[in-house]
């Protein structure tokens, strides 16, 4: 009976104590005690509820505390709130937090919610702000221009732009640079009387696009504009020229063809002509006997009368024979005589 006994206290006991290690598992699980701990004693003072709430919210405190911890070690002002908001509406606390500190210690204004702002809209805060500090340096591709000659000139730029905090919401970005640079170049080559004039003065161009203001409406201040390389490519006015003569040629093959066509069917329709009229004349002759018949049937034509005919007819035949033979004759001295 003792045993029964001490048996079942020790099994009440034993619960209780798995229901306590439970029941703690659970508080310190989904009330950050530690990290309440941790901010207390780095100086952010928030309530332990203020805790449970960002869990009920479905809010990692630790994305929200850390960052704030470290913006108080830095000496900045931030409400904890203000954080959670920018976390809930997508955007990246850590890189806020460590642009706002970069700012205060290069002396560079920007407030909480501008760096919010330039978060939420896609750009780098952090790196805007580095490249505020330290320009970058955005190098152009070959970019290919013609002088006003005819030879073609290929220039690289390197471009040295700073972040221009003001303007990061809705200004343009790098490729917005790189072709404005390009068109300057092409407008500076293009305007140039000899390629010799970019090959002496490189900085031609540099001057030239630095005065167009090209950094208007972007994100960025270009500070320098340097020509890396230039290089003589090729003679475009040259090959234009060929490419027109080549066209010019064609031109005139396709239009000496078409007059040729043009003169083959109209000799072909000459000779069709002519053929038609001889086809006329035949059936004409081909009539002659059967009038001749009909009118020495009806008295129209006598015996003698036709007989003359005849005798003229075989007369002009003569005639034709000897000429042709004095012609032949002719022809063949004179070939002798040569």
């Amino acid at each position: 009976m003792f045993d029964l006994l001490l048996n079942a206290e020790l099994s009440g006991f034993i619960i209780i104590v798995v229901l306590i290690v439970a029941g703690l598992s659970i508080f310190f699980r989904f009330i950050p005690v530690g990290l309440w701990i941790t901010a207390y004693f780095s100086g952010v003072k928030i309530g332990l509820f203020t805790l449970v709430g960002m869990r009920l919210r479905r809010v990692n405190p630790n994305s929200i505390i850390r960052p704030l911890i470290k913006a108080t070690k830095a000496g900045l002002d931030i409400d904890v709130n203000s954080l959670e908001a920018h976390h809930l509406a997508g955007g990246n606390i850590n890189d806020v937090v460590d642009a706002l500190i970069a700012s205060e210690r290069a002396n560079i204004l920007l407030t909480f919610e501008q760096a919010c702002a330039i978060d939420l809209a896609g750009r780098n805060v952090f790196e805007a702000v580095q490249v505020s500090v330290n320009p970058k340096v955005i190098e152009t591709p070959n970019i290919s221009a013609v002088s006003n000659d005819g030879i073609e000139i290929i220039a690289r730029a390197k471009v040295t732009v700073r972040a221009n905090i003001e303007r990061l919401v809705g200004g343009a970005g790098e490729d917005t640079i790189i072709a404005r640079v390009g068109e300057g170049i092409v407008t500076t080559v293009g305007s140039s009387k000899r390629h010799t004039e970019v090959l002496e003065n490189p900085d031609l161009i540099s001057q030239t696009v630095l005065n167009k203001g090209l950094d208007s409406g972007t994100a960025f201040e270009i500070l320098s504009i340097d020509i890396a390389d230039v290089d003589v490519g090729r003679n475009i006015g040259a090959k234009l020229q060929t490419e027109q003569s080549e066209a010019d040629k064609k031109i005139a093959q396709a239009k000496a063809e078409e007059r040729r066509s043009m003169a083959i069917a109209k000799e072909q329709e000459m000779i069709a002509s002519v053929q038609e009229q001889r086809a006329k004349v035949i059936e004409a002759e081909a009539q002659i006997p059967l009038a001749m018949a009909e009118a020495l049937r009806s008295g129209n034509l006598g015996v003698m009368d036709y007989y003359q005919l005849k005798n003229v007819q075989a007369d002009t035949v003569m005639r034709e024979a000897v000429s042709r033979e004095i012609k032949d004759e002719s022809s063949a001295t004179e070939t002798d005589h040569q």
